[in-house]
């Protein structure tokens, strides 16, 4: 069975993740570093996809700044998010190669990851039509944003698990107007820890995309990329 490389981050600033995605995008590309998945939360930081409009930033820069809220325009698809605390991220780092070369099929994949741990709360999340992401009613669950070159993945997946605090208050989430977003928390009434869905999320991973996860220290990462 095919393998990937599961990287636990902790919390770190967006900027670099960013650098490491971008490192590991190309160092796989080249082959030199295997699949692997980068799983992780923010510090508070809005960024803004390729067909972003700045105007969905709805807070005044000066309070972002002041609050400490990085702003960043990246390469991946869709419009303006918001990642931080209480949020899972997942940057896959994948050929896609060795599974379909369909950008669309990688989506829906990630979406699917999602699906699964939101049922295993008893949460009933569905997709909604040119909204990627999973959705309840008109909230938005978790998000997918990606960015692929040379069927190399980068960017990913984030997941609503305990918002604190909850900053898409500063903006209008993927430029949707009317459009809330919740939580598994909200959702089940209870906190929830991170701990708990990493693992519900990881297990879903490994069967959507058929491998086994590996769990690898974050020191092994820096050894793969050099």
């Amino acid at each position: 069975m095919r393998e990937v490389f599961w990287i636990p981050l902790g919390r770190v600033g967006y900027r670099e993740v960013l650098e490491r995605q971008r490192r590991l995008h190309e160092l796989r590309r080249l082959n030199k570093v295997p699949d692997l998945v980068l799983s992780l939360e923010h510090n508070p930081v809005i960024t803004l996809g390729r067909s972003a409009d700045p105007r969905h930033i709805l807070a005044d820069p000066l309070a972002l700044e002041a609050a400490g809220v990085e702003v960043v325009t990246v390469e991946r698809g869709g419009d303006v998010t918001y990642h931080g605390p209480g949020q899972l991220v997942l940057y896959p780092i994948l050929n896609l190669r060795g599974w379909q070369r369909s950008i669309k099929w990688y989506i829906r994949a990630l979406e699917e990851v999602m699906l699964k741990v939101a049922a295993s709360y008893g949460i009933q999340a569905k997709r909604v039509p040119s909204r990627p992401g999973i959705w309840v009613g008109n909230e938005k669950l978790g998000a997918v944003g990606v960015y692929v070159r040379g069927w190399i993945t980068m960017h990913g997946l984030a997941l609503n698990v305990d918002l604190v605090p909850d900053g898409f208050r500063w903006i209008v989430p993927c430029g949707i107007h009317g459009a809330g977003t919740t939580s598994i928390a909200t959702l089940v009434g209870r906190e929830i820890s991170m701990a708990e869905v990493s693992a519900r999320v990881r297990a879903a991973f490994a069967e959507v995309f058929g491998v086994q996860v590996r769990v690898r220290d974050p020191t092994g990462l820096e050894v793969m990329a050099r």
